[in-house]
């Protein structure tokens, strides 16, 4: 049995979810003739209180496409120096619009108002605009770090104050509610746009759904096709959405629970200098300086543990649905 923990992103769907693709009613999305499509954008943006959304290929694209239509080429981006937009999406700020990043090292990933107070630009030629504070909620390389609500209203306190929108890359935004038993409609009342991934903890083989204003959304779509992604019948893949929006994010506090028993499991080990704290479904642990974390991880895929290195001496596990009690178990057996 080859334990799967590279990443949330390697989920299969389930019979249940196949069935929910097989049997979804589809038209041409490029047309926004597609009912199911309709469905899921409708149904997400309800979620969370916006008026709109946009149904695309994955979260690098809502990402991107809501940065450029926030901002204007030479404007700045305001983010953490460990946000996915700024490491992980190909360069895309300043290939797509040509803006350029203002990077601030917050704790684990997030920021605070005071921090994006500080480096907000001045009115001045010399500079460029701040444009947009991008957040990620839960932080990927912060080890599935999440916001308090607190510290998110003060950040858009501070947008109010100087005219700045506010974008959140919710790639992982339902492994934070369901810790913190907070509304999607309070997140709504507080970013100005946010992008919501449906292929990670909650299942689907594919997509991210962008929420907006009507006005916003209608300039996304056009920003999506001249990336390349309009496309057509993509309403089997929008039924998925729908079935995971129903049914798969109560359970992610199953991952979370695995995830800290992965963590109590891996600081017990000698080759393990520090654990990163387990807030949600990722596990980061640092290893001592003499061990590689491409040679760790080598050792873990010979006996069918998949990893990823996230750093130099960081490894990462991620737990999801396809990661089982069974798995957990045959993975304690196969570390210790």
């Amino acid at each position: 049995m080859t334990i799967e923990l590279r990443s949330d992103t390697f989920t299969k769907p389930t019979p249940a979810m196949l069935e929910a693709m097989f049997s979804a009613e589809v038209g041409d999305d490029v047309f926004e003739d597609d009912p199911t499509v309709i469905a899921l954008e409708q149904k997400t943006a309800k979620m969370f209180g916006y008026e709109a959304g946009l149904f695309c290929t994955s979260g690098t694209m809502t990402n991107q496409i809501a940065i450029n239509v926030h901002v204007k080429q030479g404007d700045e981006v305001i983010c953490d120096a460990l946000s996915h937009i700024y490491l992980y999406e190909g360069g895309g700020i300043s290939a797509n619009s040509m803006a350029s990043v203002n990077l601030l090292q917050g704790n684990r990933g997030r920021l605070t108002a005071s921090q994006i107070k500080e480096v907000i630009q001045p009115d001045n030629i010399h500079h460029p605009i701040s444009a947009l504070i991008s957040l990620e909620n839960t932080v990927n390389k912060g080890g599935g770090a999440y916001y308090q609500l607190t510290d998110i209203q003060e950040i858009k306190k501070l947008c109010l104050e100087n005219n700045i929108p506010l974008h959140l890359d919710g790639a992982r935004i339902f492994n934070a509610l369901v810790e913190t038993q907070e509304s999607p409609l309070e997140y709504g009342k507080l970013f100005d746009s946010i992008s919501v991934c449906l292929s990670k903890g909650l299942g689907t083989p594919i997509g991210s759904v962008l929420l907006g204003t009507k006005d916003f959304i209608k300039k996304a779509r056009r920003v999506r096709k001249r990336l390349g992604g309009g496309w057509r019948q993509a309403g089997y893949l929008a039924a998925a959405g729908i079935y995971a929006l129903d049914n798969n994010i109560e359970r992610l506090k199953e991952d979370h629970t695995r995830a800290r028993i992965i963590g109590e499991t891996m600081a017990k080990l000698p080759a393990v200098e520090e654990i990163l704290p387990v807030d949600t479904n990722i596990v980061i642990f640092r290893l001592n300086d003499k061990i590689l974390s491409s040679d760790y991880v080598q050792q873990l895929n010979e006996k069918g543990i998949r990893a990823a290195t996230f750093g130099k001496h960081l490894v990462r596990f991620v737990t999801h649905l396809d990661f089982t009690d069974e798995h957990l178990e045959a993975f304690q057996k196969r570390v210790l």
